[in-house]
């Protein structure tokens, strides 16, 4: 079992994930949606909740990176920092999951926040979400992701993207700050150059907190109260794995350690509790049709078995593993925004 202050790092983690979410309204299909015009909230032509993530993922690349520079993180305990995966898998993991989100109006993590607040539609959700995901790690699904993952495999010298450059000749120095200055600066100047969020301090601060958390939480699980001699996995923010091994333990307690994934998970939804009473948005939803509630039952099918082959879901990947600049995140993340964007244009409205 992990140590006890590691755990409560990760339900603090969590905790404040769940609250800058809650109230800037963070969600990256919101933006997806407001840039097709979608969403009534947004103005025309303009998408808010799409800048915001990207200034999250400016803040989470520009944090993590400069934990890089300073020594502070070591990739070869991150199991998303890999060199050995399928591009395809990867690619259609990724919109797999995109499709998913679409269908359940929300991702893994959008829809613990949406719990958190009274939404019963996203318990649907996370429950196919947490059944897909087990079935595709180790139950009756698990020859099929075998298969697919080998279909393709690549095995590649490095993992991340300075790696490469450095590899090819450069300065190993130059070569991180080159990767991560050059994608900061363009989605920082796409975060602010349209007034649309600058004009909502609620939604750059919650984005550029949520930034942070996800480079403190590379952090914390690298540093706090790790065993020198019982090593654990280096991650961040991430939802697939949490809400499955939630759903286990909430089974199979008993001789099941507590660990990092549900600590996370029962963070956000307190923060999120939390964020809710305080804009008092908290109140018990439900579903208005049969039709809303398969659909949320198949999205989170979907987000469950996709994000097992992307290896991570639209924070996981999309923020957390962009983050660490690694090479198997790139397609992962093209997936998730090309299945989310597709989707978006051709399910019926019903659906979407």
């Amino acid at each position: 079992m992990p140590p006890s202050t590691q755990l409560a790092a990760a339900f603090a983690l969590g905790c404040a994930f769940g609250l800058a979410a809650r109230l800037s309204r963070f969600c990256l299909l919101r933006g997806l949606r407001q840039a097709q015009g979608l969403d009534g909230d947004a103005a025309r032509g303009s998408a808010p909740a799409l800048q915001a993530f990207a200034l999250a993922l400016a803040v989470a690349l520009l944090g993590t990176q400069a934990l890089v520079w300073a020594g502070q993180l070591d990739w070869s305990l991150a199991p998303i920092v890999r060199t050995q995966f399928s591009v395809p898998g990867v690619l259609l993991g990724g919109a797999l999951f995109g499709v998913g989100m679409v269908l359940a109006r929300s991702c893994g993590a959008r829809a613990l926040v949406l719990l958190g607040g009274g939404n019963l539609r996203a318990l649907v959700t996370l429950v196919f979400l947490g059944l897909a995901a087990q079935a595709t790690f180790t139950g009756v699904l698990a020859p099929l992701r075998q298969w697919w993952q080998n279909l393709g495999a690549v095995a590649l010298e490095h993992s991340t993207l300075p790696a490469v450059l450095s590899a090819a000749g450069g300065n190993s120095t130059t070569a991180l700050a080159l990767c991560t200055a050059l994608p900061a600066a363009a989605l920082l100047v796409y975060a602010f150059w349209n007034p649309a969020l600058r004009r909502s301090p609620v939604q750059w601060l919650g984005a550029g907190a949520i930034g942070a958390l996800v480079a403190a939480g590379w952090w914390i699980s690298s540093h706090v109260g790790v065993d020198p001699f019982e090593p654990t996995p280096t991650t961040s923010l991430s939802l697939i794995a949490p809400v499955s091994e939630s759903l286990l333990y909430l089974q199979l307690a008993v001789g099941r350690d507590f660990s990092w994934g549900p600590a996370l998970a029962a963070g956000i939804l307190a923060g999120a509790a939390a964020g809710a009473l305080l804009d008092r948005s908290a109140r018990w939803e439900g579903f208005d049709s049969t039709p809303r509630l398969a659909a949320s039952a198949l999205g989170g099918t979907l987000m469950g078995l996709g994000g097992v082959l992307a290896a991570g879901c639209s924070i996981g990947q999309g923020l957390s593993g962009l983050s660490t600049l690694a090479v198997a995140s790139l397609p992962a993340a093209v997936g998730i925004v090309l299945g989310a964007w597709l989707a978006l244009r051709l399910l019926p409205v019903t659906l979407r």
